[in-house]
């Protein structure tokens, strides 16, 4: 089974100039194949295996990743108040209704956790069901409430004092809500380690499992992004140095910043499939890839708009068939708003990534691709 033969179910997409081009790799009893289809840009030059690509919100698996590997150190704990960290985070208040005016507030139950975060249940993230001023008054803040952007003015601590201005959506522990809490838990590991994020992730992950090419600054092959449009696709962000991703961003976002390739990502794949691959173990895997979720959680709009109904552990979705009579292979793994995915399917020891560049992805190409793998898997 090589990337080749997935490749081909997205193919169509390539050719109809719905995604200029797309990157896929496969790894499959510990080899890696990558196969790349299409251009850089519409009419641009043809896209390459090795191209480094803005991988959004695949950024979550690898802070978790990293948050379970402090956990492991003692450094923290799952059931720690963010408090302790981050001082400005006590003592919080909660909206009545997700809906109320930003002073019609009750006091939190209790602190916000590490597993809070983690498990994406931190009282605050996006309204899928209707209209929410504190989620208005946290775009105002330039707390970044859109689209993956890096250009965010606010260094670590003012974004947390931005924040702790404003009251939560929910209590914590009761809604998951995506996807403001990793950007509070990207800026705990950094005050519970005692370094920035970046040389936290760079420490802990990418460089022990040779992640070379995956960091919050871009290399100058980074090819440009675009979102969809009536007219067709337009560039959301342009190539190389002129790309907001070429220079280090004042808030290195566990949510969103980072920039991989298809042989890293399944680097990293690999290692939760091997166990943890040295950087974490295997209790911290199997929590990592477990549903955390209740069955109310799950059916909760936000959950039903990002999730589609399916579980959350730590950073990953998790699809489960005992949750859902449709699937008929358990996988984890989470994808980007410009169009990149990761899943792995632990019982078959596969793991796949795709790698676009368009906002936002496309479900039928979502679709198409794990079905492409899956009907692999079903006849290996």
């Amino acid at each position: 089974m090589t990337a080749v033969r997935v490749i081909d179910s997205i193919r169509p997409y390539v050719e109809s100039g719905e995604v200029p081009g797309a990157i896929v790799g496969l790894l499959r009893d510990g080899s890696v194949t990558v196969e790349a289809a299409g251009s850089t840009s519409p009419g641009g030059a043809p896209l390459t295996t090795d191209t480094p690509m803005r991988v959004a919100s695949n950024t979550k698996p690898l802070a978790a990743a990293a948050a379970l590997a402090l956990v492991e150190d003692g450094v923290l704990d799952l059931d720690d108040p963010i408090e302790r960290y981050l001082p400005a985070l006590a003592d919080r208040r909660v909206l009545r209704r997700v809906d109320a005016a930003l002073d019609d507030t009750v006091p939190a139950d209790r602190a916000i956790t590490v597993d809070d975060l983690l498990t994406m249940r931190g009282g605050f993230g996006f309204v899928t069901d209707g209209d929410s001023p504190v989620v208005d008054a946290a775009a105002e803040a330039q707390l970044g409430m859109g689209p993956p952007d890096p250009s965010i003015p606010l260094d670590p601590q003012e974004w947390v004092a931005r924040f702790a201005e404003l009251p939560l959506l929910d209590q914590p522990g009761t809604i998951w809500r995506y996807e403001f809490s990793y950007g509070i838990l990207g800026v705990v590991l950094a005050e519970s380690a005692g370094q920035s994020l970046d040389e936290l992730l760079r420490a802990r992950l990418l460089a022990p499992l040779g992640m070379d090419d995956t960091a919050f600054v871009a290399p100058s092959g980074l090819p440009p992004c675009f979102a969809r449009a009536e007219s067709g696709l337009e560039v959301f962000d342009e190539a190389g140095a002129e790309s907001r991703w070429a220079t280090p961003p004042t808030f290195p976002d566990a949510r969103n910043g980072l920039i991989s390739t298809a042989a890293d990502l399944l680097r990293f794949a690999g290692a939760l499939l091997d166990g943890g691959g040295g950087v974490l173990s295997s209790d911290s895997v199997v929590a990592m890839t477990t549903d955390h979720l209740t069955d109310a959680q799950r059916r909760a709009p936000s959950a039903q708009a990002f999730l589609d109904g399916h579980g959350w552990g730590y950073g990953v979705q998790v699809v489960d068939p005992d949750h859902d009579d449709s699937v008929t292979l358990a996988r984890y793994g989470w994808g980007g708003g410009f169009g990149t995915l990761w899943y792995t399917w632990p019982q078959q020891a596969t793991a796949a990534v795709m790698l676009t560049q368009v906002l936002p992805p496309s479900d039928e190409m979502i679709s198409s691709f794990v079905g492409g793998v899956e009907a692999l898997l079903g006849t290996a």
